[in-house]
């Protein structure tokens, strides 16, 4: 891929990303998770965790900045994500597209509610507090689960399309031209 198209790809995640946060939406249903696995599959790992970076603290520059424990929680959970895309990218295909979006939202599920109860004041710092802080949480994960298996989709879909649809075209411009006389 060009630098410069790698560089509109980029450009393209992060206003995607930064619209998705910023518009009224669902709790949890962004394409920030789908976004930090594409950009890996299809930019590596700098951009990704570039596009991620600014994605995150532009939108919480308008939103408002939060405890910077939970705020590390949260923005690391999408570089783990990026992690992630980079196994995707392997062996790209329908199932590990699914099981890297899954185990990216499991993984922020866990991570962030853990580290709500560990640095937040809403939950007792007791294995109770822990699980309650999880299962308060259920109905942001499934609207993660939703929003990150919906976008991932469609970005994977829409990205693999471009991509077959610009390998097809190339071919046709390198193909012969054949005349029978």
């Amino acid at each position: 891929m060009s630098k410069n198209v790698s560089l509109a790809l980029a450009l393209f995640l992060v206003v995607l990303g930064v619209a998705s946060r910023l518009l009224p939406h669902m709790p949890n249903f962004t394409p920030v998770t789908a976004i930090a696995l594409v950009a890996s599959v299809y930019l590596g790992l700098r951009y990704s965790l570039a596009v991620i970076l600014a994605v995150m603290f532009v939108t919480d520059a308008f939103i408002g900045f939060y405890s910077w424990q939970i705020m590390l929680a949260v923005y690391g959970s999408f570089v783990i994500s990026a992690l992630i895309g980079l196994l995707v990218q392997k062996r790209k295909q329908v199932a590990t597209i699914f099981l890297g979006t899954l185990s990216s939202s499991i993984l922020f599920f866990l991570v962030t509610n853990w580290a709500v109860w560990q640095f937040g004041s809403l939950y007792a710092r007791s294995f109770a507090g822990l699980m309650q802080s999880y299962m308060m949480a259920i109905p942001f994960l499934k609207n993660s689960l939703a929003g990150d298996l919906i976008y991932a989709g469609l970005l994977f879909g829409v990205f693999e399309l471009s991509l077959y649809l610009a390998k097809r075209g190339a071919s046709k411009k390198a193909a012969p031209a054949y005349q029978e006389f």
